[in-house]
């Protein structure tokens, strides 16, 4: 999981021209092994309109698979102790399987109607926080009877309607909450909130995403501190130490075979690493070195306490809308899942522009980006029916493996989509994974919750933290994130009003630490004026190149390069009344991203809906009121606006190339 700046960056496996799996077609007209590094490193060996051979896409779309895996996993295992469902891991499967096949489906639908760029979609951890917070109230506690195996009947009706309450009301919840991002999303809102969400509100929102389940990692590691340990230490040495290790693996193509380099610890480190360590739990097991006895530390470390799951796992399962029965809501549910989503749309939009920029396509333009999301309001929508106890966000980490693997194909995240609507099917798949044993878990979540915390923290990169503006703003509301859940948990009986629906309300919301943190972020970003002589310090953004960046420019006290500069040094502002300065805030490039989309002939092509939908049907001019919809001849208008506002930006006056052929 990413934030909704960090894609940017340029990752380091694409500066290798030797990364991937270099197995391509090399018959006549076709891409040959290596090709994209003879002569760009940044560009895609197969961009998102080629079409690479079938064989190519199954196994691309293998990897995408295996590289959501873990976080597609971890969320219906962390959902399951306060969903009652602890020691029911036949259940859990069917979760796993049914989180397999919503997230096929959303992937689909996001290829072909949505922002149309290949990215995978799956479960959130944006929605865990509230899911936990909502599940935390009295009437959703689970009965003490549940948390003793040896009580718990999993066929039992009692138990049953004891779990499948409480998902209802989580589906119920996220059902509402999806009709919301649809409106923000196909009413073109979402670019009117980005104007006043920057870093300084991301930062704290994605950190608070995982740094209140510090608890739950634990105490999974805590079954057996030696085997997270270990699991630690091979997600470690093959992210870090081995991920520029080249395994050699055989590749035929045409008539001869040969040997082709594969970053197989770059790829996949965390799948290798809970192998491992679930095959030295299979050992330990057989060889009875983990204790027997239920109550023993390191018991739940065994590989047979989950034995009988595969066994009572059917080998088909289709999972249907409404499974688990009709879905119940309540207000409080429904106020947490729209705090989730609303952090999960940011990361949408950070996500589309660095995957536009990995597969060679043009910045999506506004069309496309109100598209995505309003699609990923109807994914959460499906994702509520079907009953996955989570909501569908784009997978930040698959945009990561299009910079290792450099194939941007749209074909290939639909070889993904089908994979993982097959898996989704068979239940013998989700029953496995349901098997893997809790400090296995354990050690997993602690390296992937410190990973989501840092991805927020890295958003600061854009942000002058010189300013005691933005350390205050930074560090007030990451404290009271983590400060204010802590107490109201603790003292919930001091907010009540008299109002059930409005007390628990107050308490799914101030439980939650994103929520907290990143509203205090927004407000005071929004609110707090700055002064310019108030740091040391001013911030330019350079010519607009495709990548995020920002340069530090002059410093305010040196009189020799005051005419270089665009803004004051006296304190004020641009205007009056003025909160804050964009470069400051950070909101300079944010927008930058935003007003960058211009609609060439490129992005038309690329963005544009299938079958010829809104360009050669459907082009009545009443659509072009829609805000989702593609928009013929706006290429150039948009072209020219960008090009005067850069003549105008640039200080010596020079013309860009080609400036004098565009026509206005």
């Amino acid at each position: 999981m990413s934030s909704a700046i960090t894609g940017w960056e340029h990752p380091d496996p694409l500066q290798r021209a030797d990364d991937g799996l270099n197995c391509h077609h090399d018959g006549q007209g076709g891409k040959k092994a290596g090709q994209a590094g003879s002569s760009s490193s940044s560009q895609p060996t197969y961009s998102v309109l080629d079409v690479p051979p079938w064989y190519l896409c199954i196994l691309l779309g293998i990897q995408h698979f295996l590289t959501a895996l873990g976080g597609l996993v971890a969320v219906p295992l962390i959902l399951a102790k306060d969903l009652c469902l602890q020691h029911d891991p036949l259940t859990q499967s069917y979760l796993i399987s049914t989180i397999f096949f919503v997230s096929g489906l959303c992937t689909l639908l996001q290829v072909f109607l949505g922002v149309r760029l290949p990215i995978l979609q799956g479960g959130t951890f944006a929605f865990v926080a509230p899911s936990l917070a909502m599940l935390s109230l009295p009437a959703w506690k689970c009965p003490e009877w549940t948390f003793n195996a040896s009580l718990v009947n999993t066929s039992s009706p009692e138990f049953t309607e004891e779990w499948q309450k409480r998902i209802r009301e989580l589906q119920g919840a996220i059902m509402v909450a999806s009709c919301v991002q649809m409106l923000v999303g196909f009413s073109g809102l979402i670019g009117f909130l980005m104007r006043f969400i920057g870093p300084l509100t991301i930062a704290p929102t994605i950190s608070l995403v995982a740094l209140p389940l510090f608890d739950s990692a634990g105490s999974n590691a805590g079954v057996h501190w030696g085997i997270a340990a270990v699991t630690i230490f091979l997600i470690v040495l093959f992210s870090q130490y081995l991920k520029n290790v080249a395994v050699p693996v055989p590749v035929c193509g045409g008539k001869k075979c040969h040997t082709s380099k594969f970053y197989l610890f770059q790829v996949f480190p965390v799948l290798l690493a809970l192998c491992l360590s679930w095959l030295l739990c299979f050992v330990l097991t057989v060889t009875n070195a983990l204790p027997t006895a239920p109550t023993a530390y390191g018991h739940l470390a065994r590989t047979d306490t989950k034995g009988n799951v595969l066994s009572q796992a059917p080998w088909f399962r289709f999972p249907y809308p409404g499974q688990w029965g009709l879905p119940t809501i309540s207000l409080a549910g429904v106020f947490g899942i729209i705090a989730g989503v609303i952090s999960s749309m940011v990361e949408s939009v950070g996500d589309y522009y660095a995957c536009a920029r990995l597969v060679g396509a043009p910045p999506p333009p506004r069309h496309a980006v109100n598209r995505g999301i309003g699609i990923e309001g109807l994914g959460c929508l499906l994702a509520g029916a079907w009953g996955t106890g989570n909501g569908t966000t784009s997978y930040s980490e698959n945009v990561g493996a299009l910079g290792i693997t450099r194939v941007g194909s749209r074909m290939v995240m639909v070889a993904a989509g089908c994979l993982l609507l097959v898996m989704g099917v068979f239940g013998k798949i989700g029953a496995a994974f349901a098997t893997i044993p809790t400090p296995v878990i354990g050690g997993m979540f602690l390296v992937m919750f410190g990973v989501i915390t840092a991805v927020g923290i890295s958003n600061l990169q854009y942000v002058d933290m010189n300013s005691s503006r933005n350390l205050f703003i930074f560090g007030f509301s990451i404290y009271c994130g983590l400060a204010i859940p802590s107490w109201v948990n603790n003292n919930a009986e001091k907010l009540q009003t008299g109002i059930l629906q409005l007390d628990q309300v107050i308490q799914v919301l101030l439980t939650m630490g994103m929520f907290v943190g990143g509203f205090l972020g927004f407000f005071l970003d929004n609110t707090i004026p700055v002064h310019l002589h108030s740091r040391n310090k001013a911030w330019k953004d350079p010519p607009f190149d495709g990548g995020a960046r920002m340069v530090l420019l002059e410093d305010c006290s040196l009189p020799q390069q005051r005419e270089l500069r665009e803004r004051p040094c006296d304190g004020t502002l641009d205007g009056p009344g003025r909160e804050g300065s964009l470069e400051e805030r950070g909101l300079l490039v944010w927008n930058q991203m935003q007003e960058d989309s211009e609609e060439t002939a490129k992005a038309l092509e690329v963005y544009r809906l299938p079958c010829g939908i809104g360009t050669k049907v459907c082009t009545s001019s009443c659509t072009q009121y829609l805000p989702f919809w593609p928009r013929l001849g706006a290429g150039s208008r948009e072209q020219g606006r960008n090009l005067l506002a850069r003549l105008f930006q640039d200080p010596s006056g020079a013309r860009g190339k080609g400036a004098s052929e565009t026509k206005l």
